[in-house]
């Protein structure tokens, strides 16, 4: 693959732009830019740090929050509807057999 006018001039265009951004950073204005943004991605990653330290805690307390809205949610249907469970189970037991030894796996 050679080098086309196509290639030269992206080169060009490129080069040029970096030639303008640096006369502009060079500026008050510019070195206001880039005390904005040092500024702003310094908060962006003390807030990512912080995200990092607090979520183990907060997927433990929502899988707790869970596991307790579960165990609440089985003893009212447990209250209500005494026989369901048994129901449940016999359902699945007829469902589910137990694969004999001389039984081919699938």
């Amino acid at each position: 693959m050679g080098v086309t006018s196509k290639h030269l001039a992206t080169f060009i265009l490129g080069a040029a732009a970096g030639i303008a951004l640096n006369k502009y950073l060079q500026t008050e204005e510019g070195e206001k830019l880039m005390e904005t943004l040092k500024t702003k991605g310094n908060e962006l990653k003390d807030e990512a740090e912080s995200a990092i330290e607090k979520a183990p805690e907060y997927f433990e307390d929502l899988k707790t929050g869970a596991s307790e809205k579960m165990n609440e949610v089985m003893q009212s249907l447990k209250e209500k509807y005494p026989e369901a469970e048994k129901m449940i189970s016999d359902l699945f037991s007829g469902l589910i057999k137990p694969k004999s030894p001389d039984t081919p796996a699938v």
